[in-house]
Order: C-alpha cells, then sequence, then structure tokens
C-alpha cells in the first residue's frame, strides 16, 4: 500500500441540534424535561387562577346586575307584576353560594400556587 491509500479523512466535530441532543447525558436530560414539566404545570396552574378570578368578578357583576330593576326608558315603569320575587330569591342565593365556593377553591389554588411554584 502507498502512502495515500493510507491517509485517512481527519475526523470532523459534528454539530447541530440532533448531535448535540444525542450526546446530552443523564443529568442534563433530566434538567430539560423538568424545566418543559415544570413550566408547563405552572403556566397551566396560574392560568386556571386567572380564569377563576375573572369567574369570580363576573358572577359578582351578574348579582349586582339583578339590582337593577329601573326601567328600560323614561316612558316605562317596572311593574310589580313583572317581578318575580320566588326566582330573584332562588337566582341570587345560588349565585350567592357560587361566588363563596368560587373564592374557597380560589383561596386554596392560591396557596398550592405558591407552595408549588415559590410566589405569586
Amino acid at each position: 500500500m502507498t502512502e495515500e491509500n493510507k491517509t485517512e479523512e481527519p475526523k470532523t466535530e459534528e454539530t447541530g441540534a440532533f448531535v448535540a441532543s444525542l450526546r446530552r447525558n443523564n443529568k442534563q436530560i433530566k434538567d430539560d424535561r423538568a424545566a418543559v414539566i415544570a413550566e408547563d404545570a405552572q403556566m397551566t396552574y396560574k392560568r386556571e387562577v386567572e380564569n377563576l378570578v375573572m369567574a369570580i368578578k363576573r358572577m359578582k357583576r351578574e348579582r349586582e346586575n339583578m339590582l337593577d330593576l329601573s326601567p328600560e326608558n323614561t316612558y316605562s315603569l317596572m311593574l310589580g307584576k313583572n317581578f318575580d320575587g320566588p326566582k330573584f330569591v332562588e337566582i341570587d342565593t345560588k349565585l350567592a353560594v357560587d361566588i363563596r365556593n368560587s373564592e374557597i377553591k380560589l383561596e386554596l389554588m392560591q396557596e398550592r400556587y405558591t407552595y408549588l411554584f415559590g410566589g405569586a
């Protein structure tokens, strides 16, 4: 064999995301997976808390709007026969219970969020 045939091509360091991903060690893989899982859980939890805060505000507004019994225009009056007292009490009570239950749930979720993710 001649010298020309014996020359090997110099090894080049392969780079790129795919090769780098294959070369990661267990700690790096676990760290990456943990970061993704934690971020997903935190964002989902935070979104649920925000949605609950919005739902509570809407229910409180709805309850307050039930007290608006004024006429729709200056020429009309709300007649007593148009007011359904039992229905009013039923809806008002349901909203009160829903608001209270939601506030309790919100308090628990906020405490748990702080415990799990270290801040509000």
